[in-house]
């Protein structure tokens, strides 16, 4: 039996919103990728703003410990 017709016109909707949604996430990504692009482009020529980069740690052999007083 066929399905009625606002139970077809709601399963129609309810695809389209998840499609809307999902370029919609899409197409945000794209324009953080392209901020964050621009914003290293005007920030390249300030060297020592990477000095306050806190996202970046130093690696592990590049740390130095504190020795222990002998």
């Amino acid at each position: 039996m066929a399905q009625p017709y606002e139970e077809r016109n709601s399963a129609v909707k309810t695809r389209r919103q998840q499609e809307d949604q999902r370029r919609m996430a899409f197409r945000r990504a794209i324009e953080d990728l392209t901020d964050q692009r621009q914003l290293r482009l005007e920030t390249a020529d300030y060297p020592d703003i990477a000095a306050l980069n806190y996202w970046q740690t130093p690696s592990a052999n590049g740390r130095r410990t504190a020795q222990p007083a002998r």
